[in-house]
């Protein structure tokens, strides 16, 4: 059970902190943003409080960094002196992309401190968020923050060297994907479906296809293959995606949001 405050609440940590709210680890959601009229829309709908910054560091027990990372070191100026005057402990849980551990350690000196990358599908609870910590988080303040974002999907613990690599699948990934779904309901359309029925036919078989995967632990090569008739249409527009470089270019493009990060 823990008091959870967010310090930003655009669309990222407006996101997350409807997963906190729908979570009963959650005792009280206090709501901090630039604009507190945002703020307040965010607290009627979740049932939340809003509060400034300061009090949001003074009383939390998870303190969700939800600020663009430009403005990370300003808003974190406002708030050092209070975190460093608490007796309680404080989880403070950054997910400003780019500010590693070390740096976060730099701003907030060595306390608790948890680093996400969550995505865009977090919003629809569908989603996917990196988490490695620092060597202050006790394994149990982990397992609170997993289950605290429960509800936005997916949530994995990784080495912190390894989460640019899996950004560039789960952050980078939608824009992937949506050009993916686009594509094929453009072939639709060039084949006479109409677009509404070509793009929810396409994104409908794109979600049915993953969750088919995850509840199976199939290897995605065995599924293709099931689909693959001998001497099918299916085979052709494989064989058709094979010579167009489909899996190379896909695979070039994780690799590229990786190198862009060094």
């Amino acid at each position: 059970m823990a008091v959870v405050s967010f310090i930003g609440t655009g669309n990222m940590g407006g996101a997350l902190a409807r997963a906190a709210a729908k979570s009963p680890l959650c005792t009280r959601l206090l709501l901090a943003n630039r604009s507190p009229e945002k703020a307040r829309r965010l607290a009627d709908e979740l049932g939340a409080e809003v509060c400034d910054n300061r009090r949001a560091a003074a009383e939390a027990e998870l303190l969700f960094l939800g600020v663009k990372p430009q403005g990370l070191a300003q808003m974190a100026a406002g708030i050092r002196d209070v975190l460093e005057r608490r007796e309680s402990r404080c989880v403070l849980v950054s997910m400003a992309a780019g500010w590693t551990i070390e740096q976060l350690e730099g701003l907030f000196g060595r306390r608790p401190i948890v680093r996400i990358l969550p995505n865009i599908p977090v919003a629809v609870g569908g989603g996917v968020t990196l988490l490695c910590a620092s060597e202050a988080v006790t394994d149990e303040e982990k397992a609170l923050v997993r289950d605290v974002l429960a509800a936005s999907g997916m949530v994995s613990e990784l080495a912190e060297p390894l989460m640019e690599a899996a950004s560039g699948v789960t952050g980078c990934g939608p824009a992937f994907a949506a050009m993916f779904i686009e594509a094929l309901a453009d072939g639709a359309v060039a084949c006479g479906l109409p677009r509404r029925e070509a793009i929810a036919y396409s994104a409908q078989m794109l979600k049915g296809t993953a969750e088919l995967l995850l509840r199976s632990g199939e290897h995605p090569g065995a599924l293709k293959d099931r689909v693959c008739s001998p001497a099918g249409s299916t085979i052709e527009g494989v064989r058709t995606l094979e010579r167009r470089g489909f899996r190379s270019a896909v695979t070039d493009a994780v690799v590229a949001t990786w190198e862009k990060e060094f």
